[in-house]
């Protein structure tokens, strides 16, 4: 990736702030030419890292297709470097609200409300909100261990039945398992493993104006990319989810009645998180741990330590897996936030410029924006950043975050919505959830490799995530 403005010399600060390069290209023709581009002809990745290198800025002026083109406007002020980037959690100077997606779906989706991942932190209803999700995970911290471990443990014994057959599909089978973790950790109750499909097609629904699921773009552009699909499509797939929530999250309702939500506020509310927060963010996240690991150019050695530092810290915690073991396993730490680093759950953040303002990229370049522009960043520039990780920045190196110097760099992982060096509070709009989805990672990596010495996988990148499939494993020997 090309650096802000071409080259890495020293600072130069003092320089007059610069007009933002790019273009829009002409009306509804630059933007149908773009989303072409976008979702067809080059990719996601190409796409910006082919206009950095066309203006030689890693802050423009871009078409960014982030919503159903009848509806949104795509015209923003990309920024994608590691600097530029971090502008998008000052809220001091954006405002973040209605721009989770990118668009804003109908609120027919989500049972009539507006929620708290819609809501900028000015908005009454946010901090309590907010609160609510803190309280639900703090109620329920001694409940994820055991939970994960009885949900993967058997995702696990599945493989190893089936691997000795042929490839097995870790994507098919995280899909049920990873809903049914949520739903134990969260409300102590599995819900019936036939409702993650319920949750998907409501998912599909509300995302699919973002992403191509692989269609011929003339079949897929008007079918999915030209207008929010109506939510009755979905409606009895919702209600289950949502009755499944409300049943099993009794005690979470109640604490949201005494801060003085509606039980059905709350549940919608809790419906979101689990769904799109959690679910949603997880379907993606445990296959690009798996591929990453599994494919690590030092895969032998990497599998041998992980193996080592993982089996030590067990046995010193009395053969128990436990939240300060985990703490304990640095590698493990190292490589959960190199593959989010890499490929993040959360690939773009967005915010409305609250006044006229300059934002600051590499070597003090500063560029001027008007009040009221939308300002987007795609994260996997900003964290693949060379100014940052240097040569080996688009690669996996799981050791990365090892170390005393390795610990420097922990702070340019975005994947939360802010720095992973910070900690979401009521009024700021990093994850709530940020240390409970780290922990999943990492107790994901302490179960493989507890149960293996080493693995291998077939690796394809898609549309809609990364599909891993088991090709062979080796039980663990010691």
């Amino acid at each position: 990736m090309a650096s802000s403005n071409g080259h890495s010399g020293g600072s130069s600060s003092s320089t007059a702030p610069r007009a933002v390069p790019g273009s829009y290209g002409l009306p509804v023709i630059g933007n149908l030419r773009d989303r072409h581009d976008f979702y067809y002809r080059q990719g996601q990745d190409k796409y910006f890292e082919s206009r950095i290198q066309q203006y030689g800025s890693t802050v423009l002026r871009i078409n960014v297709p982030r919503g159903p083109f009848f509806t949104i406007d795509p015209k923003v002020v990309a920024l994608l470097d590691a600097k530029s980037f971090t502008t998008l959690f000052d809220l001091d100077r954006v405002e973040k609200k209605d721009v989770l997606v990118g668009y804003v779906p109908p609120v027919s989706i989500t049972g009539g409300y507006r929620i708290l991942s819609y809501l900028d932190p000015s908005e009454p209803n946010h901090d309590k909100l907010k609160q609510l999700m803190f309280n639900l995970l703090h109620s329920r911290k001694d409940s994820v261990i055991p939970a994960f471990r009885s949900n993967f443990s058997s995702l696990l014994d599945g493989v190893d039945l089936q691997v000795g057959n042929g490839p097995v599909d870790f994507n098919k089978l995280n899909d049920v398992s990873a809903f049914q973790f949520l739903g134990e950790a969260f409300f102590g109750e599995r819900p019936a493993p036939e409702l993650f499909s319920n949750a998907g097609k409501w998912l599909l629904l509300m995302l699919s104006p973002l992403f191509s699921i692989g269609l011929p773009w003339i079949v897929e552009e008007p079918l999915l990319h030209s207008v929010p699909l109506p939510s009755i499509l979905v409606r009895k797939d919702y209600k289950a989810f949502y009755d499944y929530v409300f049943n099993a999250g009794t005690k979470a309702l109640d604490n949201a009645e005494s801060m003085g939500f509606s039980r059905e506020e709350a549940c919608h509310n809790l419906v979101f998180m689990m769904g799109l927060n959690s679910y949603a963010a997880f379907k993606l996240m445990l296959p690009t741990i798996l591929g990453s690991v599994a494919g690590a150019k030092d895969k032998s050695s990497l599998h041998a330590r992980l193996a080592a530092e993982v089996r030590a810290a067990v046995a010193d915690a009395g053969g128990e897996v436990t939240i300060a073991a985990v703490e304990r396993m640095e590698l493990v730490k190292s490589v959960v936030w190199e593959a989010v680093r890499l490929d993040p759950p959360v690939k773009y953040q967005y915010g409305h410029a609250k006044r006229d303002m300059e934002i600051e990229s590499h070597d003090g370049v500063r560029y001027k924006v008007k009040k009221g522009e939308m300002l987007m960043g795609y994260q996997p520039c900003a964290t693949r950043d060379p100014r940052v990780f240097g040569a080996t920045a688009g690669e996996f190196v799981g050791d990365r975050f090892v170390g005393e110097e390795g610990r420097k760099l922990v702070k340019y992982v975005y994947w939360s919505n802010g720095r992973e060096t910070e900690e979401p509070t009521v009024g700021n709009k990093q994850c709530p959830g940020k240390n409970f989805v780290m922990l999943v990672g990492r107790l994901f990596v302490v179960e493989l490799f507890l149960r293996y010495d080493t693995f291998s996988v077939q690796f394809t990148k898609g549309p809609g995530g990364n599909k891993v499939a088991f090709t062979d494993v080796t039980k663990a020997t010691s």
